[in-house]
């Protein structure tokens, strides 16, 4: 059985908390943890209820730097739960909120990404983070994955250093990102350096010779289940989906993201009925690196063109964006690329500031649902 992981990067709005949208930590763990609105939730809460329904165990990346915030409970309202569901605890890590810390535990340094810090400096942020999971009951952690993907060599040994085993910080299937790891795009084979194990976030072939990014929002169910089957055919120790706490939900507009959350439903039923595939986490993994290079998934056309119109369809349907921030609120988007105030496309609809007719997007939401039913599976 092909081990399949689905990692959710789980993590307060660093963004919104710098605009002034959500500086209280009940309101902030609504809109990007429990991403709860009219009667519904889209988050971490929501995502268990599917993978228990299905048997999967998912891995919940939490970044528990918003402590330097709001201090240990906003860590422990997070990973409580997930343990109690039986999932897996592991860490992730935004250094941004270091510029909002009551106390920085480097004195009055910050920076964008884990890569900006030196060896040792990184190292006190790993084992700090590291003990806040801790302090919330969760076991020490086994795997990391950088905020903004955001890693460098460096980070590689500061998790060496820590006895972190695992990493999860490069993205195979994205170019000009802030990973500063060094491997070639679209290799998808766990390797091992600085005596870290890096499992490289899985992609798939693209058009014109390109790759795409294995995440939920960037792939249809389709797709998904396809790059699976092709992973078992082709051998691969393992396969890391990755996606986000809020990522089914318009964080924007305070709405569950339907059709998002059908795309979610249909990759966890399938891969809960699969006989080639299991979702399972780092507890146990044993994909020792062997030099294989692993083959991706080759370019479909007829898969593209569904998934393209399905999130066009999407993006048309949830563009708009209605939060403001608070008087005196400023800042900049800091998230990553699913969070960087973006529709799924991955470009901007609409100016940050746009004020929309909530009916006219209802309209819109509604003849969205009805094309991808008519479009087929998520």
């Amino acid at each position: 059985m092909l081990p399949v992981l689905i990692t959710i990067d789980t993590e307060y709005s660093e963004d919104f908390y710098a605009r002034g949208v959500a500086r209280d930590c009940s309101r902030n763990f609504d809109l990007a943890i429990a991403c709860r609105a009219r009667g519904q939730e889209a988050g971490i809460h929501y995502q268990m209820d599917v993978m228990a329904r299905h048997g999967i165990r998912g891995v919940f990346f939490v970044d528990p730097m918003p402590a330097l915030v709001w201090g240990q409970e906003a860590v422990d309202r997070v990973v409580q739960p997930i343990l109690e569901h039986g999932h897996e605890v592991q860490l992730h890590l935004h250094t941004e909120w270091l510029r909002f810390a009551k106390e920085n535990p480097l004195g009055d340094r910050t920076g964008r990404n884990m890569r900006d810090f030196t060896r040792e400096e990184q190292r006190i942020l790993v084992a700090y983070a590291a003990d806040r999971l801790v302090a919330a009951g969760a076991a020490f952690p086994r795997a990391f994955r950088a905020g903004n993907y955001g890693a460098d060599d460096n980070t590689l040994r500061a998790l060496s250093d820590c006895g972190i085993l695992y990493d999860s910080s490069f993205p195979a299937g994205l170019q000009d990102t802030e990973c500063s790891i060094v491997q070639a795009i679209g290799a998808c084979a766990p390797f091992r350096q600085n005596n870290v194990v890096e499992m490289p976030i899985a992609a798939i072939a693209a058009r014109n010779g390109g790759v795409r990014h294995g995440q939920v929002a960037a792939l249809s169910a389709r797709e998904m289940q396809a790059a699976i089957t092709h992973a078992h055919a082709h051998k691969w120790p393992a396969m890391v989906l990755v996606s986000h706490s809020f990522e089914l939900f318009d964080r924007h507009n305070a709405r569950p993201l339907r059709l998002m959350k059908r795309r979610f439903e249909a990759l966890c039923a399938w891969l809960g009925r699969s006989s080639i595939a299991t979702g399972t986490g780092f507890e146990g993994l044993t994909a020792e690196p062997d030099g294989r290079a692993l083959p991706l998934m080759p370019h479909n056309p007829v898969r593209t063109l569904h998934r393209m119109a399905k999130q066009a369809m999407i993006n048309w349907g949830y563009g708009a964006k209605s939060l403001r921030p608070a008087p005196g609120g400023a800042g900049r988007n800091v998230d990553g690329q699913a969070e960087k105030d973006r529709t799924l496309s991955g470009k901007l609809r609409y100016p940050a500031m746009f004020v929309f007719d909530r009916a006219a997007l209802n309209t819109n939401e509604f003849l969205a649902e009805f094309l991808c039913k008519l479009a087929g599976a998520a």
